[in-house]
């Protein structure tokens, strides 16, 4: 019974996370942690291998839609390697309480960023493009600011290795606002780095006995058919009632998280 509800939440985390470009992982955590009981550290661990099953699943589907930009996603993805690799090996450092109270603030401020660009939307990305075989329509663009996306993904990086979310939260908002990229190809570009951002973290979470493999198997079965069906629904779906669903989710998580702080129940 566990594992079909693990699947079953895998599923659920693979196809908001590729909808949305921040990989599942930041659902996956707090639900881990809070009602199935695993201490935070195992927990991040443990969706850190769903994070690497969301980038592999949906950008197979993406890079044959040819929405993923991938120079920019290699340059942007060396800062981000390197802080998730530093701070994977600090976060042994951390004390449980303050982990889980940067998570639950991480959680609200996500939702508060990701609510702005779902509120920005340009006339081009608020509907839906329409196929044309295995491309799909995106409007010219040229990358700006890359040394404050280039610093972003630093900090994605850091964070990713923190609390187990694969920088995505992060790196979609700034690529769209403050880069002057599309946000399906911001989204199909994050599903692209996360893998490798997750990566760098998770070979140092299971070295030290910290990544799970009963909870991570079923729930990376769940996130790669989950992924690959988010990938191929990116083009279809008005991405407005994807922010909304996962700005919910994300807003109860984080005051389910914060009341079992404050009670010391955690």
């Amino acid at each position: 019974m566990v594992t079909l509800l693990l699947a079953m939440l895998g599923f659920l985390a693979g196809l908001l996370g590729s909808l949305t470009g921040i990989g599942g992982g930041i659902l996956l955590t707090p639900i881990l942690a809070l009602h199935f009981g695993i201490p935070i550290r195992q927990a991040i661990g443990t969706s850190l291998v769903a994070v690497i099953t969301t980038s592999a699943a949906s950008s197979s589907v993406h890079l044959q839609r040819h929405t993923t930009d991938i120079r920019l996603g290699m340059t942007l993805e060396l800062a981000t390697a390197l802080g998730a690799g530093v701070m994977a090996y600090l976060v042994g450092y951390f004390n449980r309480s303050v982990l889980e109270a940067l998570f639950a603030a991480f959680l609200l401020y996500s939702a508060i960023m990701i609510l702005r660009s779902g509120g920005k939307l340009k006339p081009e990305d608020d509907s839906s493009p329409a196929l044309n075989g295995r491309d799909v329509s995106i409007p010219p663009y040229e990358p700006k600011r890359y040394p404050l996306g280039l610093a972003a993904s630093l900090v994605a990086g850091a964070l990713s290795g923190l609390l187990g979310i694969g920088g995505g939260p992060i790196k979609v908002p700034v690529m769209f606002i403050f880069m002057n990229v599309p946000l399906m190809v911001a989204t199909a570009t994050s599903n692209f780095m996360i893998g490798v951002t997750a990566a760098a973290s998770a070979m140092v979470y299971y070295r030290r006995g910290d990544i799970l493999v009963q909870y991570a198997a079923p729930l990376a079965v769940g996130v790669f058919v989950g992924s690959l069906l988010g990938a191929r629904l990116a083009p279809r779906i008005h991405t407005r009632i994807v922010v909304y669903l996962l700005v919910g989710i994300m807003l109860y998580l984080a005051g389910h998280m914060g009341l079992h702080l404050l009670r010391g129940r955690l």
